[in-house]
């Protein structure tokens, strides 16, 4: 008896050449502006607007414009922060230790993914910034030579290793993304008929030829980075964590931190992509690029990191018990049952038990049951942040001092302002840049589209084909 292995779903579908590849792609960054685009665009530009005139009042009238009491001392833009990082994870993740790992499915999406966390990183550093209340002396943060005599910066202060963390996350993941971005550039500056359009393309295209040695240069630069990049997954929000764990406020002094922290953030991350790629794949019309054995796959991952925040949940109630410290025990009744509570209740719900509805098939290959999901999971990272700060400070070891922290609206104002800044961003890179890697598409074309083509290797398709398309359309035509 003869036993076959089930084939896998195809990661491209609708019979796609690679011809299909560059005009489905390109057709976004070519055409007229979509009314949907355009629309979507203006309400992100009304949250930026929200955001400079609540930053403005910060800067002008001091971080006394926030909710914070003597008390409370950090709130929502630590909260802010911390939630925004994490969002910056997934685009790494799908990026450099999927590409390491030779995972397929992550073709479609590493591009936005990359995008997301560059933007998110953006976002999460305004924060630190406006808590210094003297912005124009954040370079005191950086240990450059200076004047001031024996005025350096305290190498042992877990807030200067988020700035090292925070920027070398950045700078890599930066190159990274636009590293992945120059074939594509190339095949848009070819295509192009404005003479603005091509000396724009051609500028960001590097010169880019489609050589061998430049693919070959390509391969070897985007593993080099994807292996620098990979610690950076683990080591940057372990050192965001690590702001709570060196310190010595219960609640906060606990070792399960560090990998609770990194599951968290790559379980907020992937949840954020789903929501972007959702949406785009509808507006755009990639349905055939961004499958449902793509939301599937990524599911899985929200699964399982999921889980593993669940059990650090309980795992702190444990340590809290098993301790026998007094101040510990109630900081974690206190986060349950306390003034509080329904911020506690908010996260386990969206953290804990949603994610678990993902063990049914149904429900994980639901498009619009995922993109609700994944809106829970978010809104569930932002209330384990909050709690873990807000919940943790407001009652400590003196009843005297205890204080209740309510928002203003200039705190509201700058979190949902950092929403219009992060779309204003995104938006503008979906419709200029090539929303999916063309390049890296076409090289899994062939095996992973469900359709038999015929011709040569699909890497020299990809090599005569991703940067000079236009000129030698009929060479994919004929696919």
């Amino acid at each position: 008896m003869q036993h076959t292995s089930p084939i896998r779903e195809p990661l491209v579908t609708g019979g796609k050449t690679y011809h299909d590849i560059t005009e489905d792609v390109c057709r976004q960054v070519e055409a007229a502006p979509n009314p949907r685009w355009a629309a979507a665009f203006g309400v992100a530009l009304i949250g930026l607007a929200i955001f400079f005139y609540s930053v403005y009042r910060t800067l002008w009238f001091g971080i006394g414009e926030w909710g914070l009491n003597k008390t409370v001392g950090w709130a929502w833009d630590i909260t802010n922060f911390v939630w925004w990082v994490g969002i910056g994870h997934a685009g790494t993740l799908i990026s450099a230790v999927l590409l390491l790992f030779r995972q397929k499915w992550r073709s479609s999406i590493n591009r936005a993914a990359e995008a997301m966390t560059i933007f998110a990183v953006i976002c999460a550093a305004m924060f630190p910034v406006l808590h210094m209340g003297r912005p124009w002396l954040a370079y005191w943060v950086l240990p450059l030579p200076n004047t001031f005599g024996s005025l350096w910066v305290n190498f042992n202060s877990p807030l200067l290793w988020d700035v090292f963390a925070i920027s070398t996350y950045f700078s890599v993941s930066l190159v990274f993304w636009y590293i992945g971005l120059v074939p594509d550039f190339a095949t848009i500056r070819d295509r192009a008929t404005g003479p603005i359009a091509r000396r724009a393309y051609s500028f960001l295209s590097l010169g880019w030829t489609g050589s061998a040695k430049s693919w070959s240069r390509y391969e070897t630069v985007s593993l080099i980075l994807a292996g620098v990049a990979t610690p950076l997954v683990l080591s940057v929000h372990t050192i965001v964590s690590m702001d709570f764990a060196t310190s010595v406020i219960p609640g906060w002094h606990t070792t399960i931190f560090p990998p609770y922290f990194v599951a968290g953030a790559i379980f907020s991350g992937f949840a954020m992509v789903l929501t972007l790629m959702l949406i785009t794949r509808v507006v755009f019309k990639l349905e055939d690029y961004i499958t449902v054995g793509h939301v599937e796959s990524m599911n899985k991952i929200i699964m399982t990191t999921g889980s593993i925040v669940g059990i650090a949940y309980t795992t702190e109630f444990f340590i809290a018990w098993y301790s026998g410290v007094t101040y510990e025990q109630y900081e974690f009744i206190n986060r349950a049952t306390g003034p509080y509570w329904w911020a506690y209740w908010t996260m386990m719900t969206c953290n804990v038990v949603t994610p678990q509805l993902f063990w049914i098939r149904k429900i994980r290959r639901s498009l619009v049951l995922t993109f609700i999901i994944s809106i829970f999971v978010n809104i569930g990272m932002w209330f384990e942040r909050f709690v873990i700060i807000v919940i943790s400070l407001h009652r400590d070891y003196l009843p005297s001092s205890w204080a209740m922290f309510y928002p203003t609206w200039i705190d509201v104002g700058v979190y949902v302002g950092t929403f219009g800044l992060f779309f204003t961003l995104f938006f503008l890179f979906v419709k200029f840049f090539p929303v999916i890697n063309m390049a890296e598409v076409k090289a899994i074309l062939k095996s992973s589209s469900g359709v038999t083509h015929h011709g040569h290797h699909p890497q020299a398709n990809v090599i005569h084909g991703a940067a000079t398309d236009s000129n030698t359309n009929t060479t994919h035509s004929n696919e």
